[in-house]
């Protein structure tokens, strides 16, 4: 695989304001990267001067091997689909989808052949002659996304498309963009702040904090390696606590009187450092039968129903963890108030940065 998109020490300042700074990125051809994060993280304006809208203050930005940092945004050949739809309400679904082959000045018959595939690829054949105002929230999506792609783009920007949509549609029109993306072979960015949405729909995830990259990876790296503290408290549900190193050789940490045995590397501590340690609440779960690296003693102090999944929130030690575990009927939890045993790995036991 070769590099499609690049990205060479990208930066964007808004007079003394920084809000993008030292951005480095290599995506492959049909890639599909997130930028996940907060509000005022910066990963907006990373796509803004994908798409041209925004010139970087620093650095180079690359197609193809072809250097677009300067160019404008109609000589970029980049598709984007907005949050609000941006239909033009005076034309038919159709007309909308044909209009960027129309600026192009591409011939009639080739924009209603284009159009027509457009239609079939998001299955709204019989739309093809209604406005705007007669579509669904969800509809006028899949339009948005049928215009961007009717151009044939190098890239294909998303700027939190689905946010404005109900929770089901949601979750629909994600497995219907991220279907189109894989079966049209396109790379696409998409920007949003749902970490659900990211890992659902990603090759890779790029985490961003105030204008810098903390993480980048694969989904299941992202979420079950965080290598900050703000990559792990922003993706998932996760207990922390802090903890002092024992043996850095063994991986043995003390946590309130309380031993822990890690499986991170810890060859840069040493003995009686403090770190930050990270376990997922899925991780933790009650003692069975069996040797197990972590046991704890522990007092139930909540329990909480969230459909297929049950939390459990115990004391253990003078800290609170929640303990994530599927629901079903044959599931045996213990009262408020009892006294229980909780175990997890070492694998589980994750040593953060800060």
């Amino acid at each position: 695989m070769t590099t499609h998109l690049a990205l060479e020490n990208v930066s964007k300042n808004f007079g003394d304001f920084v809000a993008v700074r030292d951005f480095n990125l290599e995506v492959e051809r049909g890639e599909f990267v997130s930028f996940l994060g907060p509000s005022g993280c910066g990963k907006t304006t990373t796509l803004r001067m994908i798409a041209g809208f925004e010139m970087p203050s620093t650095g180079k930005i690359t197609i193809n091997g072809n250097d677009i940092t300067n160019n404008p945004p109609n000589q970029r050949n980049v598709g984007m689909v907005f949050q609000s739809y941006a239909l033009f309400p005076n034309m038919t679904v159709a007309q909308n989808i044909g209009f960027g082959l129309r600026v192009r000045k591409e011939k009639e018959a080739d924009i209603k052949d284009r159009v027509n595939e457009m239609l079939a690829t998001i299955h709204m054949e019989n739309k093809a002659n209604s406005y705007p105002y007669q579509l669904s929230g969800g509809q006028m999506q899949r339009v948005a996304l049928a215009r961007a792609l009717a151009i044939r783009p190098e890239v294909l920007l998303l700027d939190e498309p689905l946010s404005a949509l109900d929770a089901k549609i949601r979750v629909s029109l994600r497995a219907e963009i991220r279907s189109i993306q894989q079966k049209l072979g396109i790379t696409a960015i998409y920007v949003t702040h749902d970490q659900e949405e990211a890992l659902s729909l990603s090759d890779r995830i790029v985490v961003m904090n105030v204008g810098e990259m903390e993480q980048v990876g694969s989904p299941f790296e992202v979420y079950n390696f965080p290598t900050t503290r703000f990559v792990a408290n922003f993706v998932g549900s996760l207990n922390t606590a802090e903890a002092e190193i024992v043996d850095p050789g063994k991986g043995i940490l003390n946590m309130d009187g309380i031993q822990l045995l890690s499986s991170n590397v810890l060859k840069d501590k040493s003995k009686g450092d403090k770190v930050t340690i990270a376990i997922r609440p899925e991780r933790l779960s009650f003692l069975a039968e069996g040797k197990k690296e972590n046991v704890f003693d522990g007092k139930v102090e909540n329990i909480t129903f969230l459909g297929s999944v049950v939390r459990v929130e115990v004391t253990i030690g003078t800290r609170k963890f929640k303990m994530d575990t599927f629901n079903r009927p044959s599931l045996n939890l213990p009262n408020i108030g009892d006294a229980i045993k909780a175990t997890c790995s070492d694998k589980a036991v994750l040593i953060l940065k800060d």
